[in-house]
């Protein structure tokens, strides 16, 4: 809310007058960079920000293209459907310490070698984009978010073109996120489960910079090569603006293939007591269903009704799809049993399908998938040897 209201009075109060504002010689423009933090989902990529400094103007401020509100009526709904807008915020420096010392995460600052018409430009940049009328943009992840707005932001207003070092090996987005989130195995399992091939597409060098580690790093190395040939290095110095605390990583008890291997090994306890003592829990497939349903739901969602760019094709849903829930009320009543055992049939080719396929289809699937598909089948053949 301090941090809003505070928005609200640069909008309406400061913007207009520091407009009109001369940077003085002694401004810099900053890169700032947060570290990535376990604190929720969102901070486990780092941030990235811009300052502007100038002492002679009493300006010292951090320019945010991270702003959301959770507390939108229908964020989750515009979020899941990839129509979320996020908003240029604007605090003050001591706010980032704050935030910092409560996320417990570091921040450093790469200084930007900006020649003073540079600096004007992108501060008027600045101010003009956080005006109301332009301050909300639609985020996207891996192509428009706070990393990349502050990039084509600098290439726009420099005297020359940035020319990047080279980079080594190249990764897929799909390996850069999980990287991201390598202390955390379940978030890895869940975006997995909702990202599709594109996701594996092998990202450019540029491409990587939607991350703000690799755009700290690449800014570090990189030059401004003007029209005439000049060449003039892209940051002057470093500065480390808060120090991180040792990162408290409190990993699963129970990651997810464990747990896959553990619903596998009751799915086929369970089997061997209904053979043994020739009964037929009945529950046991309208729950798996269920469960399997209600995931396919989300999935088909995610893949032919939002705008998300990474979510279709989506090889999943050919084990987890919302033809499940018929599935479990075929299964419930008894009087539709010619159309369960269809259903068992048709579920066990999809299963059958995808993994002759496995190797061959280009979207990389965790490894907990596999238990997890071998007990929808074993439950669809036990239904029709039945």
């Amino acid at each position: 809310m301090k941090r809003i209201l505070h928005t609200i009075f640069f909008i309406l109060v400061a913007a207009p007058v520091w407009s009109q504002t001369l940077l003085s010689d002694r401004a810099i423009i900053s890169l700032v960079t947060y570290d990535p933090s376990e604190g929720a989902v969102f901070t486990v990529y780092g941030h990235t920000a811009i300052r502007v400094s100038d002492p002679s103007n009493d300006i010292d401020l951090i320019f945010n293209y991270g702003i959301f509100d959770f507390g939108e009526s229908d964020f989750i709904y515009r979020f899941t459907k990839g129509e979320t807008d996020y908003k240029l915020g604007v605090v003050s420096f001591r706010h980032l310490l704050v935030e910092c010392e409560v996320r417990g995460c570091g921040a450093r600052e790469l200084v930007l070698n900006l020649l003073p018409q540079e600096r004007q430009a992108i501060w008027e940049a600045l101010l003009l984009n956080a005006r109301p009328e332009n301050a909300t943009y639609r985020y996207n992840f891996f192509f428009d978010n706070c990393a990349t707005r502050p990039l084509l932001l600098i290439e726009k207003y420099v005297l020359g073109k940035i020319v990047y070092a080279p980079r080594g090996e190249l990764h897929t987005f799909r390996q850069l996120i999980n990287h991201c989130m390598r202390n955390n195995p379940w978030m890895i399992f869940g975006t997995e489960l909702v990202l599709g091939s594109p996701a594996d597409r092998t990202a450019t060098p540029r491409e990587e910079l939607f991350l703000p580690l690799y755009l700290e790093s690449a800014f570090a190395g990189a030059t401004i090569v003007s029209s005439v040939g000049a060449e003039r290095p892209l940051t002057l110095r470093c500065n480390t603006l808060a120090v991180g605390r040792e990162p408290d990583v409190s990993r699963a008890l129970v990651g997810p293939l464990a747990c896959a291997l553990i619903m596998l090994g009751l799915v086929a306890l369970i089997l061997f007591w209904e053979m043994y003592y020739n009964v037929y829990f009945r529950w046991v497939d309208v729950l798996l269903l269920v469960v399997g349903g209600l995931a396919g739901c989300l999935i088909f969602f995610l893949s032919f009704v939002s705008v998300h760019p990474a979510t279709w094709p989506n090889w999943v849903i050919l084990w987890l799809h919302p033809f499940h829930l018929i599935g479990a009320a075929l299964v419930l009543v008894k009087r539709w049993r010619q159309g369960a055992n269809l259903y068992h049939i048709l579920n066990i080719l999809c299963i059958a399908i995808l993994l002759l396929c496995w190797p061959m289809i280009p979207q990389r699937f965790n490894i907990a998938f596999l238990p997890m598909m071998l007990c929808y089948g074993l439950r669809s053949a036990a239904a029709l040897t039945r």
